[in-house]
């Protein structure tokens, strides 16, 4: 029972993760096309800047469960996927430095250097997460040993990079619909616009992607062992059906809330279909890691749930109250002073 917890804590959180991270990664994505001018750029700035650090606070959170619970799993992972981790690594710290550096310098061609910085530290987190769970789901070639038998192009296969666009789009549409939420005038318009241009996209994607992980790999399996279950993926598609309904409404909060339930529900379709394995083998399923032989001690997983317990309303209490502190719409015509 305690193994069951805390692997659908640690799915929970980097579904958390994505769906609070995956805003502000879409709007760094989209800030070339979205950002026309320096006042519109600079828009986009404000709306992202009180909330990424917090949102990544998440990744550190899913990061540790994976390491304190899962040790196996986290030794066998960063072993093998060293090279595309250290590439979001440098990636986010790349986005990271854009928001100390771009207004140190009152020079055009220095913002537009910050710009295409904070640009690629988006995309290349989002493409490669997508890739990366993708792949999860699909199984790496770890053998008996638990060592990769891969390289990155392993990584790169049809079913992995149609992961990584997912998970880049639903980011985008996320990071619009924000912006949406968060602006008046002319920006706003454009920022829905884009939500609606990017929604048909997201669903011809997701379904590719449902259909491909009925063909690839074996997350459907609980779902037909234990029919319940099915109500994931149905809850999935009505939250994704729904953000469209509430982007012809023009409710755009509720529109909000219903992507980020389909970010979440996509992440828990896949770990739930994966239990009880956390890196499937595809040499051989008897070299799988799952929750029974890659987890720590029964003693260590009681301490830290009772950490879990404490610190994890804390960070929620955190981000609710930065939240509301920066609740109002953005205006390009406001000072910067009023806004923080």
């Amino acid at each position: 029972m305690l193994l069951t917890i805390w692997f659908l804590l640690w799915g929970l959180l980097w579904a958390v993760y994505f769906v609070l991270d995956g805003f502000d990664l879409g709007l760094g994505i989209l800030l070339p096309g979205l950002g026309k001018t320096e006042a519109d750029r600079r828009l986009i700035y404000r709306v992202t800047e009180p909330h990424w650090d917090g949102n990544e606070v998440w990744l550190i959170a899913a990061g540790g469960v994976t390491f304190a619970a899962f040790p196996t799993a986290y030794a066998a992972m960063f072993s093998g996927l060293y090279t595309p981790l250290m590439f979001i690594l440098f990636a986010l710290i790349l986005r990271g430095v854009t928001f100390a550096f771009r207004d140190q310098v009152e020079d055009p061609r220095w913002r537009r250097l910050w710009d295409t910085c904070l640009f690629v530290g988006s995309l290349l987190p989002a493409l490669l997460l997508g890739v990366a769970f993708a792949n999860l789901f699909r199984g790496l070639p770890y053998d008996a040993e638990g060592h990769f038998q891969g390289t990155l192009f392993t990584l790169l296969n049809p079913y992995g990079l149609a992961g990584g666009l997912l998970f880049v789009l639903l980011f985008c549409l996320h990071g619009a619909l924000w912006l949406a939420v968060k602006t008046a005038g002319e920006m706003h318009q454009r920022a829905a616009a884009t939500a609606r241009s990017l929604w048909p996209w997201v669903l011809v994607l997701a379904v590719v992607f449902l259909l491909a992980s009925r063909r690839v790999t074996r997350l459907w399996d609980n779902y037909f062992a234990y029919p319940v279950l099915l109500l994931l993926p149905l809850a999935t598609v009505a939250a994704l059906l729904l953000t469209y309904v509430w982007m012809r409404r023009e409710a755009w909060w509720p529109a909000w809330f219903a992507s980020a339930g389909t970010i979440l529900g996509v992440t828990l379709f896949g770990v739930v279909g994966l239990y009880p394995n956390l890196i499937p083998s595809s040499l051989d399923p008897a070299f799988s890691l799952t929750v029974h032989n890659a987890a720590s001690s029964p003693f260590t997983l009681k301490i830290m749930l009772g950490v879990a317990l404490t610190f994890v309303p804390l960070v929620i209490a955190y981000q609710t109250w930065a939240h509301l502190l920066f609740r109002e719409k953005v205006s390009a015509a406001e000072p910067e002073e009023k806004l923080y």
